[in-house]
């Protein structure tokens, strides 16, 4: 991936073309789901006797869900793999480059959307688990894997008050909470909705060779990149709240809030919020009193 370049010219607008690779002859469904996985997601039968789940869940994360009352029922993937364009910005200016975003966001989403429709494809209520990668490939410089990998889960009951599990968009809900966590947000009086993001990728100026001098052997804020931080988290994290305000969540739980350079340049960051959108299931919320575990080795 490319997109930090040392030129005074205006945002050109280009890259963000997708490019992705399947595998020849199996065919894509209409999701973008290779018709292999459609068949492999067929085989699991949930619900059928005799028929088995697949999991990334450890035997404590799976003894948990199961104990909120949610079964385990097949591991559900999406992937795509993405050609991010350049962006061209000002060298000495603070500025988001946004058709990188953008890229980076779709590419995103493309895998999400796919994992959700392996998931609709088993009748799952929701997703736990997620885990959301970029990963360079050999491909080009320019050219990354987006995956998304969890454990699709379906309710032995309704939610409270006989809705849905899924979200108000119909669609299984998805968590990058850890089973321990799902259990206690369920336990709690309260289900996830969906996983929410927001993406930003900045461009932040370059010093002048003045400048540099100046500050030289001093110690002083360097007050242009703490503003270019600043503002790129900034509307990262906006971005995530407004998906969250979409799915009619009362917050999001979990964020975490990254800063990755991929293959830019020292110049050009990406940073990336996502967390998991939360409703309430009932009014009241009894929390679980954590118990004392005292331990006998040494």
């Amino acid at each position: 991936m490319s997109g930090d370049n040392a030129d005074e010219g205006t945002n050109p607008g280009t890259g963000g073309a997708e490019d992705e690779t399947r595998n020849p002859g199996t065919g894509p469904s209409d999701q973008g789901v290779p018709v292999d996985a459609m068949r492999r997601l067929a085989a699991l039968e949930p619900g059928k006797a005799g028929s088995i789940f697949t999991s990334d869940l450890s035997v404590n994360e799976f003894l948990l869900v199961r104990e909120v009352g949610f079964r385990p029922i097949g591991l559900v993937l999406g992937s795509s793999i993405y050609h991010v364009g350049i962006q061209l910005g000002r060298w000495n200016k603070n500025q988001e480059l946004e058709t990188l975003s953008q890229a980076m966001y779709h590419a995103r989403e493309l895998a999400m959307t796919r994992m959700e429709a392996e998931a609709a494809q088993l009748g799952a209520d929701g997703i736990v688990g997620v885990r959301l990668s970029v990963e360079a490939r050999e491909f080009g410089n320019d050219i990354a894997e987006f995956i998304a990998i969890g454990t699709a889960v379906k309710s032995d009951h309704p939610a409270p008050g006989g809705t849905a599990w899924r979200n108000n968009k119909g669609q299984p809900f998805t968590s990058d909470l850890s089973g321990q966590d799902f259990w206690t947000l369920i336990r709690a009086g309260y289900a996830p909705l969906g996983m929410v993001m927001g993406t930003c990728v900045y461009h932040i100026a370059h010093q002048r060779m003045g400048s540099t001098f100046s500050n030289f052997g001093k110690n002083v804020e360097i007050e242009k990149f703490t503003q270019a931080l600043y503002d790129a988290r900034e509307l990262a994290m906006a971005r995530m709240q407004a998906e969250a305000e979409e799915l009619d969540a009362e917050g999001v739980v979990g964020v975490q809030l990254n800063a990755h350079n991929h293959r830019w340049g020292g110049h050009t960051t990406e940073f990336f919020s996502i967390g998991t959108a939360v409703r309430p299931l009932r009014s009241d919320h009894e929390i679980e009193r954590p118990t004392m575990v005292l331990s006998l080795d040494g």
